[in-house]
């Protein structure tokens, strides 16, 4: 009786401790998500302050955009030799460092540099943490786990917007938005302080050569089969050995980077961006105020959110290809209402329950599954490159978008909302007939599916 008891504390301490590690990784997430969604609140105050049309008010919003370009290209091959967790550590610095100096700008450049710092953060956040958490879950929590860091960075945006309407709420006039970006310093303490607490990648231990401590780390996790695990991580090192130094772009490796890639892009042609940034925008066209624009933008966030809860509830039992076949029409179609009433101008009262409609189907969708996808269908010896390569193509497209959008919108009215909803009717038949599904299966099944 004895014996029962205590094998299943220690399962049960395991367990816990398993999510703590993933919670951590993920609240590089959070900042992700915040970085991304803060500034939506400081775009009028901007335009204002440095006098900025609305192509270099576009500007401004996608410089962070074209660091996390950066990011995505330079992260990889550091995070193999130094190891996930170091590099994270890295990236906590990057973020304070941002934030901080957003706050503190004393000219329209020096705003931009630390907009590009935190973008390189960002982009760098985007492939590590994913890989780090896929890399350390046990395989039937893996979507569960990964879709985490989704959950954290939908988080972010909600913690985002609503600090937005907090800090506008104090009256702080010609600096609110010197607050509403310096704010963020504070997380971003928090997740280097935490990361003291994770232990390195298994896979990446092994690969170093470190079995023991890749051992204890997997019983750590709640790994099952902690042997097997070993055994078939050695072999595909092995196997990556004798074929030597693989490149990504080769032809063995077309298929899952047309996954990768196509779910990047599609995840950006749906939208989201253009209405993160932008969402005070928006709501200020259709006739809200600033402070009842801080609140519907709250009410978006939480939606997304709660939606994207739903989705990593269910994500490792009904898979990844459903939910993104249900948000591709459901997204299609509010996006297509929002374009309605942009081009008829009437019917505004519907704007916000179709936006609330758009994020939640994108909160199901698109939102839990892009990190979890990309970090599963590339094998063990290129999925740094892999994972940085979905995610520069995911945010050369957001800043393509960004950038693009405030011109559009002005320019055009609906028309930006109609050419996303048809990205969505096209992404529903992508998906359908050419994706794979993952759920279930061991990186290293799944890399013998895809691969052979």
């Amino acid at each position: 009786m004895k014996s029962t008891y205590t094998t299943k504390t220690n399962k049960m301490k395991i367990n816990i401790r398993l999510i703590f590690i993933t919670l951590t990784a993920a609240l590089g997430g959070f900042l992700f998500g915040f970085d991304t969604a803060v500034i939506a609140g400081a775009t009028s105050a901007l335009e204002k302050l440095f006098n900025l049309d609305k192509f270099w008010l576009g500007f401004t919003v996608s410089i962070a955009l074209i660091g996390t370009i950066i990011g995505t290209m330079v992260v990889g091959k550091p995070a193999d030799i130094y190891g996930r967790r170091r590099i994270l550590f890295y990236l906590a610095i990057f973020y304070a460092l941002s934030a901080l100096g957003c706050a503190f700008s004393f000219s329209w450049i020096s705003l931009l540099f630390f907009r590009f710092l935190g973008g390189i953060a960002v982009g760098g956040v985007s492939v590590v943490g994913p890989m780090y958490i896929a890399e350390i879950a046990p395989a039937k929590y893996r979507g569960r786990l990964v879709g985490m860091f989704q959950f954290n960075v939908v988080l972010g945006i909600l913690m985002a917007y609503f600090s937005n309407y907090l800090v506008g709420l104090f009256g702080l006039g010609e600096v609110e938005w010197r607050w509403k970006l310096g704010i963020m310093a504070v997380p971003s303490i928090l997740f280097f302080i935490t990361l003291f607490f994770i232990p390195r990648s298994p896979r990446w231990l092994i690969k170093m050569g470190l079995i023991d401590e890749a051992r204890s780390v997997l019983n750590l996790t709640g790994e099952e089969f902690v042997e097997k695990e070993i055994a078939e991580i050695l072999e595909s090192i092995e196997s990556e050995k004798k074929k030597g130094k693989e490149l990504l772009f080769s032809k063995k490796f077309k298929y899952p980077i047309f996954l990768a890639v196509s779910i990047a892009m599609f995840n950006q042609l749906s939208g989201i961006n253009g209405l993160l940034y932008y969402l005070n925008d928006i709501f200020a066209q259709a006739g809200f105020s600033k402070v009842s624009g801080d609140l519907q933008s709250v009410a978006i966030g939480a939606t997304n959110l709660l939606f994207t809860m739903l989705a990593m509830s269910i994500i490792d039992k009904v898979g990844r290809k459903l939910l993104l076949l249900i948000g591709s029409i459901g997204t299609a179609v509010s996006l297509a209402g929002v374009a309605f009433i942009f081009f008829t101008n009437s019917h505004q009262n519907l704007l916000v329950w179709l936006l609330v409609s758009y994020i939640a189907f994108f909160g199901f969708s698109q939102g839990a599954v892009i990190w979890v996808y990309i970090s599963e269908v590339f094998p063990n010896s290129v999925r740094s490159k892999g994972q940085a390569l979905g995610s520069f193509t995911h945010w050369i497209m957001a800043a393509i978008v960004s950038w693009t959008f405030p011109v559009m919108a002005e320019k055009s009215g609906g028309y930006p909302f109609l050419f996303f909803a048809a990205m969505m009717l096209l992404q529903f038949f992508v998906v359908k007939f050419m994706y794979v599904e993952t759920k279930g299966k061991s990186l290293e099944a799944l890399q013998k599916e895809i691969i052979g």
